[in-house]
C-alpha cells in the first residue's frame, strides 16, 4: 500500500512539474493580454510630452495668415543647416553661367591624385573600368549598356569643370553622383581622370630629365 502511495505521488509530482511551466506561460500571457486591451483604450498618463500641443500639420488650413496656408514659405535668403556657402567655381564646376571652370580650382598634389584614385575606384570603375577605357564590369555584363571612353579626344581637350558636373549631375544614361561624393572628392576624381588620360599620351619629353636613363 505504502510503495502504491509512492508511486502516485511521484506520478502527481511530475506531472505538476512538467505542467508548471505551461501555467505560466497561460498566467502570463492572460495578464498580457490584459494590459493590451488597456492600452487599447486611453492610456494612463503622467505627462503629457506635448502631445496636445497646438500646433498645425503640413498642408493643414489657418486662420491666421490671408491665404490660410499653415505651411509657410521660408523668409528670402533663408539657408539650410550645413547647406551655408557660396556658389563658387569649388561647388558647381562654373566659372560663369554657361562657362565651365578651365583647370581643376585646388593644388594638384600626389596626394590628391591618389585620394581620386580611390573614389574613381569605388563609384567610377564599375562602368568606366580601372583604366577608364569604359569596359568595367557593368557593360561587360550588360553590353546594351554603352559606357564612354574617358580617353576620347573630346574628354581629353574638354574643361575640368564640365567633367566636375558631369560627376555631379550625371549626362544621358549616367546618373547624378552628387548626393555620394562630396566637391572636394569629385575634384579629386578630376584629377586622376586627368592622370589616366596622360598616362596614355606620355612621351618621353614628359619625363624629368634625371629620370629617363631609367627608360633605357
Amino acid at each position: 500500500m505504502t510503495r502504491r502511495l509512492t508511486q502516485v505521488f511521484s506520478g502527481w509530482w511530475i506531472t505538476g512539474y512538467c505542467l508548471a511551466p505551461l501555467v505560466f506561460v497561460l498566467v502570463s500571457a492572460f495578464f498580457l493580454a490584459g494590459c493590451n486591451l488597456v492600452q487599447r483604450g486611453t492610456p494612463p498618463e503622467v505627462w503629457d510630452d506635448m502631445k496636445r500641443q497646438e500646433k498645425f500639420k503640413p498642408q493643414e488650413e489657418t486662420t491666421l495668415f490671408p491665404d490660410k496656408r499653415a505651411s509657410r514659405v521660408p523668409v528670402a535668403g533663408t539657408v539650410a543647416r550645413e547647406d551655408a556657402r557660396e556658389n563658387t567655381p569649388f561647388y558647381t564646376g562654373l566659372a560663369g553661367p554657361t562657362t565651365y571652370v578651365g583647370k581643376i580650382p585646388v593644388p594638384i598634389t600626389r596626394e590628391l591624385i591618389l585620394h581620386g584614385q580611390t573614389k574613381f575606384n569605388v563609384y567610377c570603375a564599375p562602368c568606366h573600368s580601372r583604366d577608364g577605357t569604359g569596359k568595367g564590369i557593368v557593360p561587360t555584363r550588360f553590353p546594351a549598356w554603352q559606357v564612354t571612353s574617358l580617353h576620347e579626344e573630346r574628354l581629353r581637350t574638354t574643361a575640368d569643370g564640365d567633367i566636375f558636373n558631369v560627376i555631379s549631375h550625371g549626362r544621358r544614361s549616367m546618373p547624378a553622383y552628387q548626393a555620394q561624393i562630396p566637391a572636394a572628392d569629385r575634384w579629386a576624381i578630376v584629377a586622376y581622370v586627368r592622370a589616366l588620360q596622360r598616362s596614355t599620351m606620355s612621351t618621353v619629353n614628359d619625363v624629368p630629365q634625371e629620370l629617363r636613363a631609367g627608360l633605357q
